[in-house]
């Protein structure tokens, strides 16, 4: 993955908390790296759009496939961006792609995306995305 490739990113500090006994940060702790990069990136689209159906009454999204692949060992202290995208939209769901990077040392630290499904609130069940949720993603990343 490219830094180029992405519009937006989010910086995340490892935290003590994060750390194992070796001060390695720990697996699981990037998948909520991605949950954070995720919601910022729909708050930002929803400031810059102003949906009016995405999101909104009776719809919500659910979590449905998350993957991850690590490159580096990121450590207490250290600053990571965490740069995300839409990569693909489709009737009901839509899938991140994420890139964790060390800027301080120029290091891959993971990579991986999950994959998201528009649902309502009322059945549980999928729903078809708005025009203006598809129209704001190619505005924001392109084609």
């Amino acid at each position: 993955m490219k830094i180029s490739e992405f519009n937006h990113s989010i910086v995340e500090k490892v935290r003590f908390h994060e750390v194992d006994i070796m001060g390695i940060c720990n697996n699981a702790v990037y998948f909520n790296y991605f949950e954070d990069a995720r919601l910022k990136y729909l708050q930002d689209l929803e400031k810059e759009f102003k949906f009016s159906e995405f999101l909104k009454g009776n719809s919500f999204v659910i979590m449905a496939h998350n993957e991850i692949d690590y490159i580096n060992s990121s450590f207490l202290d250290d600053q990571l961006t965490i740069y995300s995208k839409i990569a693909k939209v489709s009737k009901s769901s839509f899938s991140f792609e994420h890139f964790v990077y060390r800027e301080s040392d120029n290091k891959e630290i993971a990579k991986g995306g999950g994959v998201l499904v528009h649902i309502d609130k009322r059945t549980k069940e999928s729903q078809p995305l708005p025009q203006e949720f598809h129209d704001a993603v190619i505005s924001f990343e392109g084609e």
